[in-house]
């Protein structure tokens, strides 16, 4: 699959950062676009800089180029995923703003009906979050909320970055095994 990711200035930069991992240890060609305060949150969270991430992607481009491939509907992605995902950025796919190229690329996906994968990173949220998310649900929007999950028992947090970022690849159609999936309570 050829993989759109988003990262903008939301906590949780570790999920963009553990689902590049896993897309690339499955193939997939990945292309990533990184908004200026996701720049700031990558570097404060988790110590990564441009040349980090560029390593981990076979295109990282600047999110004020809005001439880039994956500003055109023309460009054959599969899919976008924008994790995390600011309340801002949600606002501005949900208004058809495309003021930068990873709101432009989401539009793009929206307009061309491919997946697009919202992962906010919010808590509270108050009405106005809630109704660009549930705008965004009713566009055909995937909304993932980075919301953690607890029966697998997880013992890290890489366990719980892992049990989302699975929920992720669940929703590309991805294969995986990050986490072990519910079988029912057993006796």
């Amino acid at each position: 699959m050829k993989i759109t990711i988003g990262i903008t200035g939301a906590s949780g930069s570790i999920y963009a950062l553990r689902l590049l991992e896993v897309l690339r240890q499955g193939g997939h060609e990945l292309h990533a676009v990184v908004t200026d305060s996701g720049w700031r949150v990558l570097a404060y969270e988790c110590g990564v800089d441009r040349a980090a991430l560029a390593e981990r992607v076979d295109v990282l481009y600047d999110v004020a180029d809005i001439g880039a491939a994956i500003a055109s509907g023309s460009f054959l992605m599969d899919a976008m995923v924008v994790v995390p995902c600011s309340m801002k950025t949600a606002a501005c796919i949900a208004g058809g703003i495309s003021d930068n190229l990873l709101t432009r690329a989401a539009d793009v996906a929206l307009k061309e009906g491919r997946p697009l994968l919202l992962v906010p990173r919010e808590t509270p949220m108050h009405a106005i979050h809630l109704e660009n998310l549930l705008k965004l649900a009713r566009l055909g929007v995937k909304v993932l909320p980075a919301c953690p999950a607890f029966y697998h028992r997880p013992e890290s947090v890489a366990d719980i970055v892992d049990m989302l970022v699975g929920k992720i690849c669940d929703s590309l159609g991805v294969e995986h095994h990050l986490f072990t999936r519910w079988q029912g309570e057993q006796s």
